[in-house]
């Protein structure tokens, strides 16, 4: 075998109709990186061929007579992990979705699909098992100690990511705009490293509109897999924003908050630390379980306010419940959206009120707010240099420094950005 030969991409292609099977080799003989290297007309016969042939992706059809797609990629994902399954049927109903997923589908294809597509799912699908192909390589090569365990020393734990929690007590302070500039504003400061916003917003979440992002798979898929989560899962259900942050989307409907639990979220942000160096969550503003879990795990709680009495009283309520989980003082860090000077409210009166200091104050620009929002584009990347933006940019670099380890700084850059301090360092694990 030549090495071209050796990086094709083998597929193995799973379909109860005749002239599918044929017209999906049509579609793939072309392809230079991809070789069809058997066809299957049954479930039964899938699990068979994919244990003789050892492909790398499987083409499944979800619905076939007998054992269905769904059993038979499980069938196949718990046999032969490193195969990679791309689910197709002709209905895209969330719930086809969601048991794909459950069932270790990485890709969920619904006919009829271009070329194109078909191709661009095979590759990507190819490259998010690679991480796996690897460590599975590398399990079977290393020698073993008692019950299969690999001898030497066990290799030491990452730097977990750090968790910033956006969170108002009272709706319409634009709490749901922050995170979003925010975390674009991470990924701006640090480009190398890898930057989750997480839309916690179970119910009404409105993330994917502020980044104009569509996304069959959301939390809800990744709740459902709570105990088998990995990093090529996990790759596979986050969105990926064109500003390189990863986004993971709210449930589409509300009723289908009730399928992500307080335990599923207690468990989905202690996996996401593992791979992703910056978590922002966008949270609801009520302060039930969901929202204590999500608080008690950050780093960082962003507590968003307005120079308004309502949001103030609120704020300060909320106050009164932090002090009694005994958070330490440097973990809230209160921040003033729409702050305008010739407001009644000053920032200054609002922390003589809280007797809380202000950490950022966002000033006040409802027409391009206005224009980000309906256009579905962070401000942070449109309008970098507006007073908007520099104050999000400020912040997010106030974050960075307080929360990097003060062992290992970095030397400040030559010419600080936005007329700060400058990033001393990464915080983070890299990347």
């Amino acid at each position: 075998m030549t090495d071209g030969e050796a990086r094709r991409i083998r597929v193995l292609i799973v379909d109860d109709i005749p002239e599918t099977r044929e017209n999906l080799k049509k579609l793939l003989y072309f392809e230079s990186d991809i070789e069809v290297i058997g066809a299957a007309a049954s479930g039964e016969e899938a699990v068979s061929m994919a244990r003789e042939l050892t492909p790398d992706i499987v083409l499944m059809d979800i619905n076939m007579p007998g054992l269905d797609g769904i059993t038979a990629s499980e069938m196949i994902t718990q046999e032969m992990p490193q195969a990679q399954i791309i689910m197709m049927s002709v209905q895209g109903e969330a719930d086809y979705l969601r048991r794909s997923m459950l069932a270790g589908a990485r890709e969920f294809l619904i006919k009829p699909f271009s070329t194109e597509e078909l191709v661009s799912s095979i590759r990507r699908v190819y490259e998010l098992g690679a991480a796996k192909r690897q460590l599975l390589s590398q399990a079977v090569a290393a020698p073993t100690g008692p019950l299969g365990i690999p001898a030497g020393p066990m290799p030491a734990p990452q730097n977990l990511g750090k968790v910033i929690a956006v969170y108002a007590p009272k709706g319409g302070v634009g709490c749901s705009t922050i995170a979003v500039n925010l975390a674009v504003a991470f990924k701006s400061l640090l480009p190398d490293s890898k930057v989750l916003l997480m839309d916690a917003n179970i119910q009404f979440g409105g993330v994917d509109v502020l980044m104009n992002l569509q996304s069959q798979r959301t939390i809800v898929d990744v709740a459902q897999k709570v105990t088998d989560l990995d990093a090529d899962f996990i790759n596979s259900v986050v969105t990926s924003h064109t500003s390189g942050v990863k986004v993971l989307l709210a449930p589409p409907r509300p009723e289908m908050g009730d399928l992500v639990s307080v335990s599923h979220m207690e468990k989905i942000l202690a996996e996401v630390k593992k791979y992703f160096d910056v978590i922002v969550v966008d949270t609801r503003n009520v302060l039930h379980d969901m929202e204590l879990t999500i608080l008690d795990g950050s780093d960082r709680i962003l507590l968003i306010t307005t120079p308004d009495i309502p949001a103030i009283k609120n704020v300060k309520l909320f106050f009164d419940v932090i002090s009694a989980l005994e958070y330490p003082e440097d973990k809230v860090l209160l921040v003033v959206n729409q702050a305008d000077q010739r407001s009644a409210i000053r920032p200054e009166d609002i922390e003589q009120s809280l007797r809380h200091p202000i950490a950022g104050a966002i000033p006040d620009d409802e027409r391009l707010a206005s224009i980000a929002v309906n256009q579905g584009v962070p401000f942070v990347m449109t309008h970098r240099n507006s007073p908007l933006a520099h104050a999000v940019l400020e912040l997010a670099q106030r974050l960075v420094n307080e929360l990097q380890p003060a062992a290992a700084p970095a030397p400040a850059p030559a010419a600080p950005p936005l007329g700060s301090t400058g990033l001393l360092g990464k915080f983070f694990k890299p990347s």
